[in-house]
This record gives C-alpha cells, structure tokens and sequence, in this order.
C-alpha cells in the first residue's frame, strides 16, 4: 500500500520559476546554460520557456535522455515511483547515507585522494538538517517528471540547434556515457567528451575540463 501522509510533489511554483525570477530581477535576458545532475532539468526547464534566451549549453553529467540512467542507481529510484512504501522508501533513504555520499563523489575516480573528503562531509551534513529528508523523497518522487519532459527537451534540441558541449565522467554510477553520447541524436555538432572520473568531474578532472569550456565559449560566444 501507498505510504500515507506525504502528498504527490506538483510543480507548482518550481527552481525553474525561481531561476527565471531571479534572472529577471538581474536584468539577465541572455546567458549560456551550465548544467548538472538535478540542475539539467531545471536548465532544461528554462530554456523551454525562453529557447531565445539560451546562446549554448554546457552539461557536465547533466543527463537529458533515458539511455543516460543507470540501472544500478534508478533501479531502486523507478520503485519509488511507481509506489511509496515502507520498502522502497527505505531504498531511497540509503542515499542520504555518509556511506552513499561518499559514494557519489568517489565511483569512478581512479586517484581518490583528487577529492577533498570536505565535500561528500559537508553534502552528508547538509543532507542530515532536521526535516529536509522529506524534501529529498519529495524530490526524487518528482524527478519521474524529468523524464516525461525528455521529448519535449530532444524537440528544442532539433528545432533550436543550440551549441551544446557534453563533458562527462565516463565511469559515473548515476548517469553514464550512453547519456553524454545521445545528445548527438538530435544536436549532429554537439561536442562530447568522455573524461576519466565520476559524477562529480570536477573534483578529479577540473585541469582537464575547463581547457574544454573555454575552447567551446570562445567558439560560441
């Protein structure tokens, strides 16, 4: 049965509505896009509503299609989805472990002491403030509609043509290559580069990506 007492997440007023408020409030009407992880949707989201807005997209494991989603990590995600119980809540739960944060910032990076223990410390610490596992269920919940909107996404893509670079972690547990390669499907002049490390690229392979963004926004911008 349905765990009871936590309503269905709803759109309404989302981080998207927020971003574009607060580029409005900027006087920002033209910008390039970062994205990643559980930013690509509201990227996403952002330049549906305004496509002129958006001169190119960078996307660091910031995932858009569904051949991007590992089995291994959205097995347990797609069970939540479909039914919230005791069991399946308690599979979601797991990633707001030390141990699971840990994880994210580790799998698939070769040399470990690249990443300062700081930050997967700090994320767990974030993670444990009182009332905000709520949220997190909340939020995975409602990260199915992600994927609802991917076609909606892949359309922009077609119709737009927007400049996009894919620079991925080749070994990240959550969103694997597969995801960064798709974006060719319906942008033929993506660039995609697949890098040595995990999920968060940053922390391992930071000399090694920025060389790429720069050469692409001195391209495109």
């Amino acid at each position: 049965m349905p765990r009871r007492g936590r309503p269905a997440p709803h759109r309404g007023a989302g981080d998207d509505d927020l971003t574009q408020a607060l580029l409005a409030r900027l006087g920002i009407d033209r910008y390039c896009l970062f994205v990643h992880d559980h930013g690509a949707a509201i990227g996403w989201r952002l330049a549906l509503r305004a496509p002129e807005a958006v001169t190119a997209i960078v996307t660091q494991n910031g995932n858009a299609y569904a051949e991007g989603l590992r089995p291994e990590f959205f097995t347990a995600v797609g069970d939540y989805w479909r039914e919230q119980t005791p069991r399946t809540e308690a599979g979601i739960r797991q990633a707001l472990t030390l141990e699971l944060t840990r994880w994210r910032y580790l799998a698939g990076v070769t040399d470990e002491t690249l990443v300062d223990p700081v930050t997967w410390t700090h994320d767990h610490d974030l993670l444990s403030r009182p009332g905000n596992d709520e949220v997190q269920l909340a939020l995975f919940q409602d990260y199915a509609s992600n994927l609802a909107m991917y076609p909606e996404v892949h359309r922009y893509f077609r119709e737009r043509q927007v400049p996009l670079l894919a620079v991925w972690g080749r070994s990240d547990p959550i969103f694997g290559p597969a995801g960064a390669l798709a974006f060719a499907t319906d942008l033929p002049d993506a660039e995609v580069h697949l890098v040595d490390g995990g999920h968060f690229l940053l922390e391992s392979a930071l000399d090694e990506v920025m060389p790429l963004i720069r050469a692409f926004l001195d391209k495109h911008l």
